[in-house]
């Protein structure tokens, strides 16, 4: 358990590194009449988003531009998370639902970057669980590695001594884009590190669609 706490710890350095390298590209947004301006990051002139070619937790070959059809958040994760990546799941998910109050239609996607575990089977597992409404989408390591690439994401794996499973630090942000593309990125804590609730963020998202 102690080595596995370890592994965890040297995670979490290299996620931190990771987002400290995209926050580099744009540094942090903060609007002061932004509802989540403390956790929005400035995403003008990253080149951050981007077309990718997925396999959903149907088994159907979906593209970014036939997913992307309506607003939609976007989370890279992988679903033997111990932690981070369900809970930052029901955020999005919650989020959508508190979109709708707001009357917009919001589709959810969770995109692993762990395919060699997470195939269609798992991805529809993972769907089922969280929302009706979630795509969840693995594919061939080459597509997640252009989704990634496309998304400025990094993900590594962490071997964990003694254990046969192994983690994956990964950045943890929250996109949304619609068809006109990416329209705003978030971290799921402000700076001060408390979770930001899903109402801010619907009411963040309804502020970018109407700016």
């Amino acid at each position: 358990m102690q080595r596995i706490i370890l592994a965890m710890a040297g995670a979490l350095v290299v996620l931190v590194f990771a987002a400290a390298v995209f926050l580099g590209m744009g540094g942090i947004g903060g609007e002061s009449d932004r509802p989540a301006g403390s956790a929005a990051l400035q995403i003008d002139g990253s080149s951050i988003g981007g077309p990718f070619t997925l396999v959903d937790h149907t088994g159907e070959t979906r593209t970014s531009a036939d997913l992307i059809d309506k607003p939609t958040l976007i989370y890279f994760g992988y679903t033997f998370c111990p932690d981070v990546c369900p809970v930052d799941t029901q955020v999005m998910t919650e989020v959508v639902d508190e979109l709708a109050k707001l009357e917009i239609d919001a589709q959810p996607v969770f995109i692993t970057v762990d395919p060699a575990r997470d195939d269609v089977e798992t991805m529809a597992a993972w769907a089922e669980i969280h929302h009706p409404k979630l795509v969840a989408m693995t594919g061939s390591n080459a597509q997640v590695e252009a989704a990634k690439a496309a998304y400025k994401v990094f993900a590594q794996r962490v071997e964990v001594d003694g254990e046969a499973d192994y983690l994956m630090s990964h950045t943890s942000f929250l996109y949304f884009a619609d068809t006109t593309g990416l329209r705003a990125a978030y971290r799921t804590r402000d700076r001060e590190g408390n979770q930001v609730e899903p109402a801010t963020f619907a009411a963040d998202i309804d502020w970018v669609l109407t700016n």
